[in-house]
């Protein structure tokens, strides 16, 4: 039985460090290149914290099995956060002394704030995490961190754009109601969706913001039913309350095309909507694992196939950890390939050299992290023959 507490996976044994902090090997062989995470393993969000455990130690093995780094093995350890930042906080500061990790993938906004400080002093590590914040995303005042897709914000925007492009060739502009969590992860992105729509001539009709859990929506759906709205957006949730409001909804009558962001488009989210009758709809920055069209979607899918013969889905978790494990490879190869030791400095010039940059078809368009997020996504809706999310659009750039 797996221990999700602690793991490590690595191929081969250490003692000699080459380059930078890289973790020590045999004498005569290439040192490791340590990637760690800090993971709700356990608790409330671990089907999360799993799920991302999964894609980087797969990308791990896979990458491993199929010569490393130029040579240099990835070593990946990772350890339980529970998502509680007060836990988190020491377990970040013991792993990077006891494995001198290059780079780091951490549970979210919390800790992500709360480490930046000591990561950015320590000099010696890149990193990301799930979250999208803003906040996180500043090459200036976060130079240690990336984000693998669009922030909050950017997400709104290209929604935005999306909904517009629905009323080419119409007089009648869509209408548009914002539904979202009083979490920064609700709240962060909505301003600049409200720019974007008022740019674009999209009338905001209607703004609902609700707890994130426990919600009465009665009153806030008799809200929508008078505002009448073409497309009512969803943010800050993964589930909960997003069934709910759209029964109540569909028995007040109203058609409003329900959205989503990527969050809220995972496998038991569309599937538990789905069930309702509904054709869910959303921005994802990725395909899906079960994507026939893209050679890495294909790997990924046979990788994690192997290593878990009786895993029946693929989260979008493991397929944004297991982009996260190609963009820290990426970093150190270039780095490796200019002659440079795996520092911050070095990193990041690595990091914002990455332009144009084939994801193996997990991301539609050629990658840009210059700005330290990839500013693209695409349109999904529900197939209910197949029970998976079919492109409803090309991707989306902003």
């Amino acid at each position: 039985m797996v221990n999700f507490a602690r793991r490590t996976i690595t191929a081969g044994i250490g003692a000699a460090a080459v380059l930078g902090p890289l973790a020590v090997r045999a004498q005569g062989t290439k040192p490791d290149i340590v990637i760690a995470g800090a993971q709700p393993l356990t608790g409330l969000f671990s089907f999360a914290g799993v799920a991302s455990d999964l894609g980087l130690a797969e990308y791990c093995n896979w990458r491993n099995a199929n010569g490393g780094v130029l040579g240099h093995k990835l070593k990946y350890v990772s350890e339980d956060t529970s998502y509680k930042v007060d836990v988190g906080v020491p377990v970040v500061k013991k792993m990077m002394a006891e494995y001198k990790p290059s780079f780091f993938f951490v549970d979210g906004t919390g800790l992500g704030k709360a480490t930046a400080r000591d990561l950015i002093e320590a000099g010696t590590v890149m990193v990301t995490s799930t979250s999208c914040a803003q906040a996180l995303v500043d090459p200036v005042s976060m130079p240690h961190y990336f984000s693998t897709g669009p922030t909050y914000p950017l997400m709104q925007e290209i929604l935005m754009e999306y909904i517009a492009s629905t009323a080419k060739g119409s007089a009648k502009k869509p209408t548009v109601a914002y539904v979202y969590s009083e979490l920064e992860f609700g709240r962060e992105g909505i301003p600049a969706g409200k720019a974007r729509a008022e740019k674009l001539g999209l009338p905001i009709v209607a703004e609902i913001v609700t707890k994130p859990a426990g919600v009465d929506v009665s009153g806030e759906v008799a809200k929508l039913r008078r505002a009448k709205p073409d497309f009512v957006i969803f943010q800050g949730y993964v589930l909960a309350p997003i069934p709910e409001f759209i029964r109540q909804m569909r028995e007040a009558g109203l058609t409003s095309q329900v959205v989503g962001t990527t969050y809220s488009m995972d496998i038991p989210t569309y599937q538990a909507i789905g069930a309702l009758g509904e054709k869910w709809t959303g921005l994802f920055p990725y395909r899906y694992a079960y994507d026939k069209e893209a050679t890495m979607a294909r790997t990924m899918r046979e990788q994690i196939t192997k290593a878990k013969p009786d895993l029946k889905d693929i989260s979008i978790f493991t397929i944004q950890a297991w982009l996260s494990g190609m963009i820290f490879a990426e970093i150190a190869e270039r780095c490796i390939k200019a002659g440079k030791p795996l520092n911050l400095a070095n990193m990041k010039v690595a990091l914002e050299s990455i332009k144009n940059w084939d994801s193996g078809g997990l991301i539609g368009l050629p990658v840009d992290l210059s700005l330290h997020r990839i500013a693209t996504g695409r349109m999904y809706s529900y197939n209910a023959g197949t029970k998976q999310m079919d492109p409803i659009s090309d991707w989306i750039q902003v």
